[in-house]
């Protein structure tokens, strides 16, 4: 099946992409690019289909060369209390809102725009396959956030958040059951309100 998209047509665009909806502990993570249309990037592409080794290496590359990028996110704290969908869109607000340059047209991944985005923006269904700005942006939240569960692994060894990336894993499950709930922990998520 062949996706297809139809550019708006500006020429300073945004694509905005959340990485962290699934998980059970840490921050939602956003970003929102406007790539520079005279310096192209080649290779972008849906963060999930590329290695972490290619990713790391896009990651600098986008930074250097789009016109303005950001990162955004939106608490632990934020999530169980607005729940996962509204804390994501208040966090693709906020990576907008960080931009230095303000674009003329915003592209989401996905089937849902931000309140605070309406007028000036579309969803894109598969947008991080489709549209290079949604895919830097997926590269570059996910990188980030990566490394905050890297980070938080080096605090809490036995959960493994450097291997599971704080998804619902078997092995993830069980460290909880074994080692308890942490401060990081999202207490609305069902299987760590059930341990509560």
């Amino acid at each position: 099946m062949t996706l297809e998209f139809n550019r708006p047509p500006f020429s300073l665009i945004a694509g905005v992409d959340e990485v962290g909806r699934g998980p059970l502990v840490g921050a939602v993570v956003t970003a929102a690019v406007i790539l520079d249309p005279a310096n192209p990037i080649s290779g972008l592409n849906d963060s999930k289909k590329l290695s972490e080794k290619k990713r790391l290496l896009l990651v600098d590359e986008i930074k250097a060369k789009a016109l303005s990028w950001s990162l955004g996110r939106a608490e632990v704290h934020e999530i169980d209390q607005l729940n996962i969908l509204h804390a994501t869109m208040l966090a693709m607000e906020r990576a907008v809102a960080g931009l230095l340059i303000q674009p003329e047209w915003v592209l989401i991944d996905g089937n849902r725009v931000p309140d605070g985005l309406k007028g000036r923006a579309t969803a894109v269904v598969k947008g991080d396959s489709l549209v290079p700005e949604i895919s830097a942006a997926s590269i570059l939240a996910k990188v980030a956030r990566d490394a905050e569960m890297t980070a938080l692994h080096q605090l809490h060894p036995q959960y493994n958040f450097a291997g599971h990336k704080g998804y619902p894993t078997a092995e993830h499950l069980a460290a909880i059951q074994q080692y308890g709930i942490l401060a990081e922990h999202r207490r609305s998520f069902r299987p760590v309100r059930e341990l509560l």
